[in-house]
This record gives structure tokens, C-alpha cells and sequence, in this order.
């Protein structure tokens, strides 16, 4: 006798509605973009804790300063190119419902004679309102995107960022802040680097400067040097020349309790190199902390490599090869200066210094008292 067919066997099973992913309300989304003299990179985040919580983002290389050390101005061709970035932008703002953002421009529009020109092409052609900011601001926005990287044991701090056209030096005194209040005293510079820190203990700019010099801007300036070693040293000694009114230039810094935070394409690309990633992988790069000897290491094998080696090198990327060794040139000159067991690898930047400092400013992020 055949088994009883059980019940319902055989019966299609009920389709179940699984819901689809929320998205985020557009009202606590924040934007922030950063046109700079190589790139253009946008992000899309949503405030999550003290932190955030990217959503969305747009990185292309437009190298918007091509030509600007010869010419003084930007060129028709890469200003085109610039727009075009600046229109997936628009998109992804739209597509978000994005309302709250900050747009800036830094060193290239800073420079060119037709850096205010181009900003009002730009409003035309795409509705974006870019804002050209000052070196300070940039510099403020850099130190506060690299506060979660300080050490509660840091008392001397120097933060870097090398960009494509000028590169920004802060260095900060926190010995008198209390350990565990170090990376919030460091945030709460989103006000300004003499603002009022309330009832907190303060983080002390010594001294800040904005050299006119970047990864594209440095390798301009002696591209008529064929040899590739003397290019190097030439460009490291050129950098260091220029820190002469850095007040802490002439001061040696003990090792100890001082700290060095990078934030840079070249800074990411040496601490990749020095890990030997196949693959960029921001979670091993990001917090990543090296010593004096390791970039050293690294910059020799560049150096080693020379100029072919360095274009098929995947840890370098396509991209950056041409602009790695103006950048690994800045990075030696701050190595010789300000010997470190301690430089802190920053896969953040100004992008991230404006979604903090816009956050801070409203009020949404949690357990900071910014």
C-alpha cells in the first residue's frame, strides 16, 4: 500500500514580501566634495554615533592643475574634464536628495588667475556652488578628519597632508590635555585653531604652514631632470628649503610621546607598498603605523624600481605613478627632519574633515561634546 501523500504536498509555498532596504531619510544625509589640483572625490554619509556612515562617494582623477605652474591659469581641457566629474556629482546628490553639503576648491583655484572664472562655469553648467577655501581651513579640516587616529599617549602631534598642489603642516601641543580628552581636544579644532574651547582642556596649534608645493606642483618644477635619482634628491632638498618658516623646523623633537599622522594618496600608497598588497585594502592602511627606517625601505625600492618598475607596479596603480615620487620626496624631507617610531597612515582627508566639522556643527553626532 502506497504512503499517504501528506497534506498540502506539492502545493506552491506562499510568496513572502521581504522589504526593501530603507533608505536613508535625505534630511540626515551630508555631503562633502573636494576639487583639488589632481582630483575630484565626493562623499555621501549619514551620521552613525560619534562617527559615519558612508553612503555613497565619487573619486576621478581630472588633474584640474595640469599646466598651472607654466601658464599661471587652468586650461580649457581641464576644466572640461573637471565638469564632467562635477556632473556624476550633481547626479548622485540628486539621486540622494542631498541637502546638506559643502563643496571647495583648494590650491589650483587658489592659484590660477581664472580659479574665480572657472567656479562660475562650473555654477552654470552644473548648479554646484564650489567654494574656493582658505590654506587655513584646509589645514583645520585635515587635522580634525585624522582625530580618531591620535594616540591617548601622543603629547606632540604633527599632522601632513600632501596634496596635489600645496602641501599643509600643523603641529599641535597636547601634553597639557588629559590622555583619554586627546583625540576629542584635537576634534574640537573644527572651530578655528585659536577658537574658544569652552570648559575642555585645549589642543595648542605651535605653529601651522601651507607650502605652495604638492605631488604635481613639486614634480613640475623639475621635470626637465632626466636622471631619476637626482630628480628625487632634488625635489626632497627643494621641499625641505621651504619649511625654513615652520617655527618647529629648527626644533629636534624626541621620539618619545610624539606622533605623525599622513594623510595622503602618498602616504596610503608607501604604507600598501610596505604591507605588499596586491589589492588596496583600506581597513589594513588605514591606522596602519610605520617607522622612519620602514619608509625608508620603501622609498628605495621605488628608487630601485625606477621609472618602468614603478608604472607596472599594482601597489602604485596607474593613477599615482607618475606623481609617487614628488610625494615620496616630501615624505623623506619630513623624515629627515622629524625622525619618528610612530607615523600613523590616514586613509582620510579633507572630505572627511568637512563631514566631521559640518556633523559637529549640528549637533548629530553622539558622545562628543565637540
Amino acid at each position: 500500500m502506497a504512503p499517504k501523500r501528506p497534506f498540502g504536498a506539492g502545493a506552491y509555498p506562499k510568496a513572502v514580501d521581504t522589504p526593501a532596504p530603507q533608505s536613508p531619510d535625505p534630511a540626515s544625509l551630508y555631503a562633502a566634495l573636494d576639487l583639488g589640483t589632481n582630483s575630484c572625490r565626493m562623499l555621501i554619509a549619514q551620521p552613525k554615533g560619534s562617527q559615519f556612515h558612508v553612503v555613497d562617494s565619487f573619486s576621478k582623477s581630472v588633474q584640474l592643475g595640469q599646466g598651472l605652474e607654466s601658464t599661471g591659469k587652468l586650461s580649457r581641457a581641464s576644466m572640461s574634464r573637471t565638469i564632467a566629474a562635477m556632473r556624476i556629482c550633481k547626479q548622485k546628490l540628486e539621486r540622494h536628495k542631498v541637502t546638506n553639503m559643502r563643496l571647495v576648491a583648494t590650491e589650483a583655484c587658489r592659484r590660477a588667475r581664472n580659479g574665480a572664472n572657472f567656479v562660475a562655469q562650473v555654477r552654470r553648467e552644473t548648479g554646484l556652488n564650489l567654494e574656493i577655501i582658505k590654506p587655513e581651513e584646509e589645514a583645520r579640516l585635515a587635522v580634525i578628519s585624522c582625530s580618531p587616529l591620535v594616540s591617548t599617549k601622543t603629547e606632540q602631534l604633527l599632522v601632513v597632508d600632501i596634496g596635489g598642489g600645496s602641501t599643509e603642516l600643523v603641529w599641535i601641543d597636547i601634553s597639557h590635555v588629559p590622555a583619554r580628552e586627546r583625540p576629542r581636544a584635537i576634534m574640537r579644532l573644527h572651530a578655528g585653531f585659536t577658537a574658544d574651547p569652552g570648559p575642555f582642556a585645549a589642543a595648542k596649534v605651535v605653529d601651522w604652514i601651507s607650502v605652495p608645493l604638492g605631488v604635481a606642483t613639486l614634480r613640475d618644477q623639475f621635470a626637465d631632470v632626466e636622471d631619476d635619482a637626482a630628480r628625487f634628491a632634488l625635489m626632497s632638498w627643494f621641499f625641505e628649503e621651504n619649511l625654513a618658516n615652520f617655527s618647529p623646523y629648527s626644533s629636534e623633537q624626541a621620539r618619545e610621546n610624539f606622533q605623525i599622522i599622513g594623510t595622503s594618496g602618498t602616504v596610503t600608497t608607501v604604507a600598501a607598498s610596505h604591507l605588499g598588497l596586491k589589492r588596496y585594502d583600506r581597513t589594513k592602511v588605514d591606522g596602519l603605523r610605520m617607522t622612519t627606517d620602514q619608509i625608508d625601505t620603501v622609498i628605495r625600492n621605488y628608487l630601485t624600481l625606477g621609472p618602468l618598475g614603478r608604472r607596472s607596479d599594482p601597489r602604485i596603480g596607474r593613477d599615482r605613478q607618475a606623481l609617487i615620487m614628488s610625494g615620496a620626496a616630501i615624505l623623506q624631507a619630513l623624515m629627515r627632519l622629524w625622525p619618528t617610531d610612530r607615523l600613523s597612515v590616514a586613509d582620510r582627508g579633507l572630505r572627511e574633515g568637512l563631514l566631521y566639522a559640518q556633523m559637529s556643527a549640528d549637533g548629530v553626532l553622539e558622545d562628543a561634546p565637540y
